[in-house]
């Protein structure tokens, strides 16, 4: 009986310790659905890249806030853009403006996870656009651009139609 109660006593501290210490860490400052299979990183009004304008990225060298009233919506996700010009680049060419890895983190591909991103933390690789849930994790992923890509396309095509919570 005291093994039981032990075990049971361990189990218990560890959930509690567990617990106590989740609220310490960081967590992605744009909520994704962790149980989606969607291979674009959407929030819950299918917006994509938090409603950051993708186009500003090549066109303004900066992430960019979108207005819904310039939205277009592509591979059911929707993007808002900051002016009817990008909107108008975008609808005739939305590959070259869509973020890679369907906008999760870059770096949590290479590592094969599905995080979310901030879309301030983003970088412009080859004329693609990639982004990170952090700046801390954005030190790494540039610490090694080249390797980190090649993993990363290796492990999307395992990863892209999971749930993030599922890998």
């Amino acid at each position: 009986m005291k093994s039981v109660f032990n075990t049971s006593r361990r189990g218990f501290v560890a959930l509690a310790l567990g617990s106590a210490f989740a609220g310490l860490l960081p967590t992605a400052a744009f909520a994704y659905d962790e149980s989606s299979t969607s291979s674009i990183n959407l929030n819950q009004q299918n917006v994509a890249i938090a409603g950051y304008d993708p186009v500003a990225y090549f066109v303004a060298n900066q992430a960019s806030k979108g207005d819904k009233k310039y939205s277009v919506t592509h591979r059911g996700a929707v993007y808002h853009f900051a002016s009817a010009e990008n909107r108008d680049a975008f609808k005739a060419n939305p590959a070259k403006y869509e973020p890679q890895f369907g906008g999760f983190c870059a770096m949590g591909v290479a590592l094969g996870k599905k995080l979310d991103a901030d879309p301030t933390v983003w970088k412009v690789v080859d004329d693609k656009l990639y982004l990170n849930i952090n700046r801390d994790i954005q030190k790494r992923w540039n610490e090694d651009i080249p390797g980190n890509l090649d993993k990363a396309q290796v492990n999307w095509p395992v990863l892209k139609d999971k749930a993030p919570k599922s890998l």
